[in-house]
């Protein structure tokens, strides 16, 4: 039996880069809002998709459903408005902004089109 097992600490080609992941106070006024939306019973689940493009915040209504919105933030957005985006399951862009905590504000989540 032949021994061909690597043990690889500190793989910089799988480690993800921290600017590619929701920062801290982002992720916060995200989990606010998905803390207020699953009281209100609107909201039940919610899933991460990591990609090199971009980060989301997958929202369900229930986990056994496709997500209904994406709160997504593009690392290198084509321009600044494409920075936070929200989505539907299909990728369409139902609303956009250059800032985080103004885009869920301005949202209303009861009326925002599927």
């Amino acid at each position: 039996m032949s021994n061909n097992l690597k043990l690889i600490i500190n793989n910089h080609y799988n480690q993800i880069e921290e600017k590619q992941f929701f920062e801290k106070d982002e992720l916060k006024i995200i989990l606010d809002l998905y803390a207020k939306m699953v009281s209100e019973g609107s909201w039940k689940d919610y899933g991460l998709n990591i990609s090199t493009k971009q980060v989301s915040f997958n929202v369900f209504k229930n986990a056994t459903e496709n997500a209904l919105y994406k709160i997504c933030k593009n690392f290198n957005p084509n321009s600044r408005n494409l920075k936070y985006l929200i989505s539907d399951t299909n990728g369409k862009i139902l609303k956009n902004s250059s800032n985080l905590r103004t885009l869920l504000k301005n949202t209303n989540w009861k009326k925002l089109k599927k």
